[in-house]
C-alpha cells in the first residue's frame, strides 16, 4: 500500500483494518474491519460482526471500540476503517470526540465524511485498493446481505 498522505503508521493500521475485513469476508459476513490506535500504539482492532453474532449494531467501528474497552480520553486516537463509516459510526466517533479518521476506500459506499469534518474530525480518505476490490466482491457476491447492512430495503 503506497498512500500519499499517509506515513508509516497509518499505513500499518490500514493494513490491519484491511486483514479483519478479509477476516469478515471468510467467516461470511460484511467485510469492514476498524483499528483504534494512539500514534503507533495499537489499542484494538475489530471487524463487522452483524452476521456472525446477530448483532445489527456490531460494525467494525463498534466492535473495535468495544474491543477497546473504557477509555479515559480518545484524544490523539486515530481509527482506521476500510469503509468509509456510517452514520451510526461516525455519531459515536464524534461522541467519543475521535479526532482523527482514516478512511481505506469511499467509492463503494460514501459515508459521512463531511459530517465528521464538519465536527472537527480530521478525515483522510486514502483510496486503498485492496479495501476498494474486497467490498466491490463482497457487493458483488452478496448484495442482499450488502443492502440489509446498510439499512436498504431490498423488498
Amino acid at each position: 500500500m503506497q498512500h500519499s498522505g499517509l506515513n508509516a503508521d497509518d499505513r500499518l493500521f490500514l493494513r490491519l483494518a484491511y486483514e479483519e475485513a478479509k477476516a469478515g469476508f471468510d467467516e461470511g459476513g460484511c467485510p469492514i474491519g476498524s483499528v483504534l490506535a494512539r500514534g503507533s500504539e495499537l489499542i484494538a482492532q475489530g471487524r463487522n460482526q452483524r452476521v456472525q453474532g446477530g448483532d445489527p449494531i456490531a460494525h467494525g467501528e463498534m466492535d473495535c471500540l468495544r474491543k477497546a474497552g473504557r477509555q479515559k480520553s480518545y484524544k490523539g486516537m486515530t481509527l482506521y476503517t476500510s469503509l468509509s463509516p456510517c452514520m451510526m459510526c461516525s455519531g459515536t466517533i464524534v461522541q467519543f470526540g475521535i479526532e482523527r479518521v482514516v478512511v481505506g476506500e469511499n467509492a463503494n459506499f460514501g459515508g459521512n465524511e463531511d459530517f465528521l469534518r464538519q465536527r472537527g474530525v480530521e478525515v483522510i480518505v486514502a483510496d486503498d485498493p485492496d479495501c476498494t476490490d474486497l467490498m466491490a466482491r463482497f457487493i458483488r457476491e452478496k448484495p442482499e446481505l450488502w443492502a440489509e447492512d446498510i439499512a436498504e430495503d431490498g423488498a
